[in-house]
């Protein structure tokens, strides 16, 4: 086959650039960017789900949304505009035109396709969980019960694990990235240094952490003696687990008070770990029984479009109240639909065009 290649190329041939096809049947207008980059996300999907919730993207289901939302507002623009460049002429007042009501609507409408768009990222992207804490909390354990696999090495020695160990599994359809770190704590072995190095890295670039405390210890000593407390940034995601119950004859529980989940279990057994993942799933945001139902693909330059929007129309809303301030409300309208535009590349910079096909196979 190569010697084959070979030939061709030398005939004149030459081997098709990243995405090539796929960005031909955008530029004759044979797809739109939102499915163009569905090609990818089919290829990428890690779950049946996934792959569902792209090729729905792929059908238009995502475009066909997006182009609502756009007529929607072109509609309200006609009105406005024609307003503000025709004032001598008899158009109905602003009370007949109902511009609250309209713009309520765009504005719910909006809401809904940001929901699904969220769960089909989540879908595509899934989310990626750290498990952290003190040496020896069972942390490698926890990992091997998760993912129903010897994944990592369990023994009673602190300090066993030393560099992260990550594997994938689904969740309700939702790829969940696990990522076991080494303990932190002081020590002065260079490789467990390493590795600790390692886990904060780790701890700064996840969507959530599970911040696990051996149950055994008092609450404030098992506060005080945890460094991955004091770890995570602010905001981030969080679950602490106390783990190891069965040697304390507990129960599993959950607890939740002032925003902040507890999970009681044991990663030996297994008692609990359902909560654990029921809670994942609360966390993540999955609120679809269904997985890839009624959702489409959408990964994140969709989700800060959709944002962007959000805000304008915000801004817009601020201009009805009390007297119209009728050219910033035209201009806030103008702006959202040109950053909604941009999603489906009605309206996209070629750099941005160059970035998303470059990461195509080569040819699709």
């Amino acid at each position: 086959m190569d010697l084959l290649l070979d030939r061709c190329i030398a005939a004149g041939a030459r081997l098709a650039q990243p995405g090539e096809f796929t960005l031909r049947a955008f530029l004759n207008n044979k797809i739109d960017l939102i499915q163009a980059e569905s090609v990818a996300a089919i290829i990428e999907a890690s779950t049946h789900e996934a792959a569902r919730c792209a090729i729905n993207s792929l059908q238009g289901h995502f475009s066909s949304r997006i182009e609502e939302l756009v007529s929607l507002l072109i509609n309200l623009r006609m009105l406005i505009e024609a307003t503000l460049d025709f004032p001598e002429e008899e158009i109905d007042n602003l009370q007949t035109l109902h511009i609250d009501e309209k713009l309520a609507q765009i504005y719910a409408l909006l809401e809904q396709i940001f929901l699904a768009a969220r769960q089909g990222n989540l879908l595509q992207e899934g989310i990626r969980i750290v498990l952290t804490g003190a040496p020896n909390v069972g942390k490698s354990s926890l990992l091997n019960q998760l993912v129903q696999e010897e994944a990592a090495i369990v023994t009673e020695i602190p300090g066993t694990t030393r560099d992260t160990i990550q594997r994938t599994i689904s969740l309700a359809g939702m790829p969940i990235h696990i990522i076991d770190t080494a303990g932190l704590r002081e020590t002065q072995d260079v490789v467990e240094q390493k590795g600790i190095e390692r886990t904060y890295a780790a701890i700064r670039d996840a969507n959530m952490v599970l911040r696990l405390i051996d149950s055994g210890q008092q609450p404030q000593s098992a506060a005080e003696n945890n460094p991955a407390q004091h770890a995570i940034p602010a905001g981030k995601a969080q679950i602490t687990v106390f783990n190891k119950i069965d040697l304390v004859g507990e129960n599993p529980r959950t607890e939740d008070q002032e925003g902040h989940s507890a999970i009681y279990l044991s990663a030996k057994t297994g008692a609990g770990i359902e909560l654990l993942r029921s809670k994942i799933l609360q966390i993540a945001g999955w609120q679809f029984n269904q997985a890839g139902e009624g959702v489409f693909m959408a990964r994140q330059r969709h989700l800060e479009a959709l944002s962007q929007t959000k805000k304008h129309l915000e801004n817009a809303q601020r201009f009805t109240e009390g007297a119209y301030q009728l050219e910033l409300l035209a201009e806030e309208l103008r702006l959202a639909q040109n950053v909604l535009s941009s999603i489906t590349g009605q309206f996209t910079a070629d750099d941005l065009l160059g970035e998303i096909f470059s990461h195509f196979c080569i040819g699709k």
